[in-house]
């Protein structure tokens, strides 16, 4: 199976000195980025290091996983945030699964043996609201198959014909919980793997607790109704 890794960026030129000189990109069989419309050197750093970037002809997150999709030539995709706040070497756990026939797989915060960045803290809102979406979707759709807790992290990989069945929105940013419960639908094979993630050193993260929790509601009633 040949496997591309993706990383999607918008504006992390931080991020990405940081991790794209550790990333074993000679261990995937095609590396290239999606790009948000970067205006602070990040598609011109990632150039210069041999990586082609791809601007995605819509904006949102839904938009710069559908674009991965089509632009990847191999079986499956992986994709990165470069953010320095992940372990770099967690992009080779996804292979044997793949090859294992694992049709989605998610780097989990959320299950033993995880770290969560809000774990240092007494008070957990991102990380309880995720485990809640997660307990939602699988009461809702899931009828076979292990539960996926981290619903809402963007270090996944999927199998490219899966990925086209899963008919996901190109709009919008659901695409984290929409890939999950789109999985529960078609009963795709589907696993998670723990991985530790740190709290960000720069700047602060584009997905605010309340505005996305809004919008990933109005997501599940359009699921709930929706008829394919």
């Amino acid at each position: 199976m040949k496997v591309s890794l993706c990383l999607i960026v918008w504006n992390e030129l931080q991020g990405c000195q940081a991790d794209v000189p550790k990333l074993p990109l000679d261990q995937f069989d095609e590396v290239f980025a999606v790009d948000g419309g970067s205006t602070d050197g990040t598609a011109e750093y990632l150039e210069s290091m041999g990586i082609p970037v791809h601007r995605q002809p819509k904006r949102g997150l839904n938009a710069a996983y559908v674009h991965a999709n089509n632009v990847a030539t191999g079986d499956a995709v992986v994709v990165f945030f470069a953010k320095g706040t992940l372990p770099v070497e967690d992009v080779l756990k996804f292979r044997p699964l793949f090859d294992a026939g694992k049709q989605l797989v998610v780097a989990s915060r959320q299950m033993p043996g995880s770290v969560n960045e809000e774990d240092v803290h007494l008070l957990r809102p991102r990380k309880w609201a995720v485990l809640g979406l997660a307990g939602l979707a699988a009461l809702v759709w899931r009828r076979e198959g292990p539960m996926v807790r981290d619903v809402l992290h963007g270090f996944k990989g999927w199998n490219r014909q899966a990925f086209a069945a899963m008919k996901v929105l190109d709009h919008g940013l659901s695409i984290d919980i929409e890939m999950v419960a789109r999985s529960y639908k078609l009963r795709l094979a589907r696993c998670e793997f723990p991985t530790q993630e740190l709290a960000r050193g720069y700047g602060e993260t584009h997905f605010k607790i309340w505005p996305t929790g809004k919008r990933l509601l109005a997501y599940l009633w359009f699921e709930l109704r929706r008829k394919e």
